[in-house]
């Protein structure tokens, strides 16, 4: 059924609905990303097509995690428009059943799924990364960030003292911070400074802060090109600390993997984007699965509308439940593996079974 004719048309069919319910959103996300980040410029000078491709670096990593609705309102449609215009029922009529015509939909969400980790998940962590860098440049400290609203804190001991590090904005995974702001203590733990500096990079052996501000009790602000901090921190600490799993690129995952574990740091975050992105595959294939099983019945017997609310509440489900466990994993109450696995098991058993209901009563 695959290879044939009529299974070419029917993967065609559900493969341009699906991308073009993707392509609907990426404008739309665009567009209103693009209005807040206007906003978020007030009297900046800043040019609008800037701005515009800040948005436009944004938010595909966005996307990325709206992927599998996609596939799910991109099933939906496909199917109820095959309904509508009847070639489901000329299909029924010729013998096929319900499996042989979800097929080729089965085996192009695996491929979009495959293309979808190799391939747009190294360019969103790219695009990321760049957004992250273009919005520096843009707010400076960063304090326009809402991504990074509560910002990240370090805290270290050294022989000079305590150093209480905060850093609006990561970039590069950790390598660089903007919008500093360090508190800093004597040994025996009395306040002694407090520093602010637009952006910082960990070398060998000490902190490099750029373009400084100190103010000390009783004396008026120092301004500084540059100052060094002394720290025992590592660069695999620092990533460790201040790198979002999901800003990590598929490839790179296992080698983040062994670095934090060679290190004696957690790595159930990283193990988790890992698997996650090795299922997706099965997940955007179980959300196929989804939406045949409410989008397979005549469009002339009525009930679309319910049909319709029925796919959306699945997937919203199969979305809380993947948020749960994805906690849970986080937390460490969870392996990773099963956080992974578990919504796509209970989405693509789920399909499955009313399906086969459906098809053999």
């Amino acid at each position: 059924m695959v290879g044939t004719t009529l299974g070419r048309y029917f993967a065609g069919r559900f493969v341009a609905a699906s991308l073009g319910v993707f392509f609907g959103l990426f404008v739309l996300l665009v567009f209103v990303d693009y209005i807040d980040m206007l906003r978020r410029a007030g009297n900046l000078n800043v040019s609008a097509l800037v701005l515009a491709q800040a948005s436009f670096y944004r938010v595909p990593q966005l996307l990325e995690r709206m992927m599998p609705f996609c596939i799910l309102i991109g099933g939906m449609t496909c199917y109820l428009a095959l309904s509508r215009s009847l070639e489901l029922v000329v299909a029924r009529a010729a013998g096929l059943s319900a499996w042989e015509f979800i097929s080729p939909a089965l085996w192009s969400a695996v491929a979009l799924g495959i293309f979808a980790s190799t391939v747009f998940n190294p360019v969103s962590a790219y695009m990321q990364e760049r957004a992250k860098q273009m919005e520096a440049e843009l707010f400076g400290d960063g304090s326009g960030s809402l991504q990074d609203a509560n910002g990240f804190w370090i805290n270290q001991i050294t022989s000079e003292g305590q150093a209480i590090i905060s850093a609006a904005q990561s970039q590069r995974q950790g390598a660089l911070l903007t919008g500093l702001t360090v508190f800093r203590f004597e040994p025996n733990f009395q306040f002694k400074e407090r520093i602010e500096a637009r952006e910082a990079t960990l070398q060998p052996g000490y902190w490099l802060f750029k373009g400084v501000r100190r103010y000390t009790l009783g004396e008026l602000p120092v301004d500084q090109d540059s100052f060094r901090l002394p720290t025992t921190l590592t660069v695999a600490q620092i990533r460790n600390d201040f790198t979002v799993p999901e800003s990590v690129s598929f490839w790179q995952l296992p080698d983040y993997i062994r670095s934090s574990e060679s290190s004696g740091f957690a790595t159930s975050g990283y193990r988790l984007q890992y698997y996650k992105l090795l299922a997706k595959p099965f997940l955007l294939a179980a959300m196929v699965m989804l939406a045949a099983s409410v989008s397979l019945r005549f469009f002339r017997f009525g009930g679309v509308q319910k049909m319709v609310l029925s796919g959306v509440a699945a997937g919203f489900l199969l979305y809380i439940l993947s948020k749960v466990t994805e906690d849970l994993s986080k937390a460490e109450l969870m392996n990773p593996l099963a956080a992974a696995w578990l919504p796509v098991s209970v989405g693509g058993l789920a399909g499955f079974l009313a399906l086969l209901y459906q098809e053999d009563g």
